[in-house]
């Protein structure tokens, strides 16, 4: 008895493991939980049907009813069954007279089921349970041992079988099998101590034919992209794919947490698929233009190589689409025209961000506003009718109108030339301020000037007029030595007949001993 029990066992899991193999997923067992109704058909397995069984014995029908509720278990390959169920298992004794017990099995079953089919879904089961026995009506023949009438015992079912879809919600299940029991009194009889016979214990085969009702259809997620396959039959994704539209997000990301589009890799058609907006850049994938800066993600990052999370990359005040669309400026660079003033400086200025010298004057805008203080859009700033450029060229101040020419005929005194009583010689400390002259000289090319020398009244009139003829002189001769055309230079002595303050006081004579400039052309 032991050796066939394990022979049959040890068959039955070898043929369970090899369909396990299988690596695809059972479209059936996509569900919460199925309950089905199930009639058998039974075959006793006895005494009488094995050792005993006489050559013209009848078959009598035997039945069992079922009800059994399934679960998944870990995976979707295996299912969990838990049954109970009521039946008559019936057979005849060597005098071909019938008996019968009823029987109410109780059993847990895992069901294999490793095809991915849309249409039926074989599988196999195995378990174990206890099973209620009551023989109701027992052999003609006595049993050889006595024998309990009624009571529980163990069983182990196995078989395979069948489901065929209906429809979403409804299988029909169709199942073979045999359920071997640790009794070999179901029949009323027992011969399991005699040593001339085989003495195993009792068992049935049955072959089945239920439905199934199933709860939660369409639960399941296959591809693990987190929707389930009815969600994605809903959605029209792929259940077998967790990316259907391959832009690197699984469906159900897309879905429950970027709320994209999942058969569609750039749902917001900004030339960026959505994986990368998420995973890459960092953009949104819902929205076209994520810094809002009139430039879409995938002009940014494709055509301009700007910042989609920033809407002013290059920091100049303008937004990046506005340098694009509008001003046609840089965007990835704060000074388009390179004049020292960023572009949005320049816009809120007026001035061109494209041109470095708006104002066409020679100086770059940028050294206008920052350095000279000028006007980038006006020439000539000061209105003293020289433009900016030759004022700053030339030395002369281009806010102030008055140095722009100097007035003919308008004597200016050239403070700090001193010379000693009755001398001509030019002190050091005199050249500081001959420089100044000097420069006004040649800032201003064009003019010719008189240089007018003039005494106080100490000493006579004509010595006075030839000593500040000989001053006069000293400072042209100068002049000429430090690189001034002798044609533009005129000396002329005044003597003492042109004083500025009256000669009272050694301080009023001091300031009429002085050096003038005029204008003469």
């Amino acid at each position: 008895m032991k050796y066939i029990f394990r022979k049959r066992t040890l068959s039955l899991l070898f043929f369970i493991l090899f369909i396990s193999c299988g690596h695809t997923l059972a479209q059936f067992n996509d569900y919460k939980a199925k309950f089905g109704l199930q009639l058998n058909g039974l075959l006793p397995d006895t005494e009488f049907d094995k050792d005993l069984r006489p050559s013209d014995a009848e078959f009598k029908f035997s039945y069992l009813g079922r009800a059994y509720i399934r679960f998944e278990l870990i995976t979707n390959v295996v299912e969990t069954e838990v049954a109970g169920g009521f039946g008559r298992l019936s057979g005849v004794d060597t005098k071909n007279k019938n008996w019968w017990s009823y029987i109410i099995p109780l059993d847990l079953r895992l069901i294999i089921s490793p095809f991915d089919m849309d249409v039926w879904n074989p599988y196999v089961y195995g378990g174990g349970g206890v099973t209620y026995f009551k023989n109701d009506k027992k052999p003609s023949i006595p049993s050889p041992q006595p024998v309990n009438e009624s009571g529980w015992t163990g069983i182990i079912p196995v078989g395979a079988g069948v489901e065929i879809g209906l429809s979403d919600a409804l299988i029909l299940d169709i199942s073979g099998g045999y359920t071997f029991t640790f009794s070999d009194e179901i029949n009323g009889y027992s011969n399991k101590d005699l040593p001339t016979l085989d003495g195993s214990n009792d068992g049935y085969y049955n072959l089945g034919v239920g439905l199934t009702l199933v709860s939660g259809s369409g639960s399941s997620d296959n591809d693990k992209d987190g929707l389930t396959k009815r969600e994605e039959k809903e959605l029209g994704t792929d259940p077998d794919n967790p990316d259907s539209d391959e832009d690197g997000l699984k469906d159900g990301a897309e879905v429950k947490k970027y709320f994209t589009n999942p058969l569609n890799p750039d749902t917001d058609g900004d030339g960026l698929n959505d994986g990368d907006e998420v995973n890459k850049y960092g953009t949104s994938p819902v929205k076209a233009d994520t810094d809002l800066d009139d430039l879409n993600d995938g002009k940014e990052v494709l055509t301009y190589k700007t910042d989609p999370l920033n809407s002013d990359s290059d920091n100049d005040k303008l937004l990046d689409g506005e340098e694009v669309n509008k001003y046609k400026t840089n965007p990835l660079k704060a000074d388009s025209d390179g004049d020292l003033l960023k572009d949005g400086e320049e816009v809120d200025l007026g001035t061109n961000p494209l041109k470095p010298d708006s104002d066409f004057d020679g100086l770059n805008d940028g050294e206008e506003v920052n350095v000279y203080k000028t006007d980038p859009l006006n020439k000539d700033t000061d209105g003293g009718s020289v433009d900016d450029f030759t004022e700053v060229k030339r030395g002369t101040n281009p806010l102030d109108p008055e140095d722009d020419i100097i007035k003919i005929n308008v004597p200016i005194v050239l403070e700090g030339i001193t010379f000693e009583t009755g001398k001509a010689n030019i002190t050091p400390e005199s050249e500081k301020v001959l420089q100044g002259a000097l420069k006004t000289l040649k800032t201003y090319p064009d003019i010719v000037v008189e240089i007018s020398g003039h005494t106080d009244d100490v000493g006579s009139k004509a010595s006075n007029l030839k000593l500040s003829q000989r001053r006069a002189d000293a400072v042209r001769f100068w002049l000429i030595q430090n690189g001034i055309d002798p044609d533009r230079l005129i000396a002329k002595g005044y003597g003492e007949d042109f004083p500025i303050v009256p000669n009272n006081s050694a301080e009023n004579r001091r300031m009429n001993r002085r050096i003038e400039f005029k204008r003469i052309k």
